[in-house]
């Protein structure tokens, strides 16, 4: 595997975990997690990798998103 194909997969599996932790932690569906979650501008940082982001943990990106994106919720 080359390094764009790990990156790949190790950003599929960043997002299911936040999508999973995002639904358990508010007590909501998968299905309005991942709503949340990709309406969402740290999704788009996350798949752009701006800010490094996407090396954070994902509990830790669920905390960012629910205090800079509230509305979402």
């Amino acid at each position: 595997m080359d390094d764009k194909v790990l990156e790949q997969v190790y950003q599929e599996n960043l997002e299911e975990r936040l999508i999973s932790y995002i639904s358990k932690e508010n007590g909501i569906s998968l299905e309005k997690a991942m709503e949340i979650y990709y309406g969402s501008k740290l999704s788009d940082k996350i798949n752009q990798g701006k800010e490094g982001m996407q090396y954070l943990d994902y509990k830790v990106l669920a905390e960012i998103l629910k205090e800079t994106e509230p509305d979402l919720f």
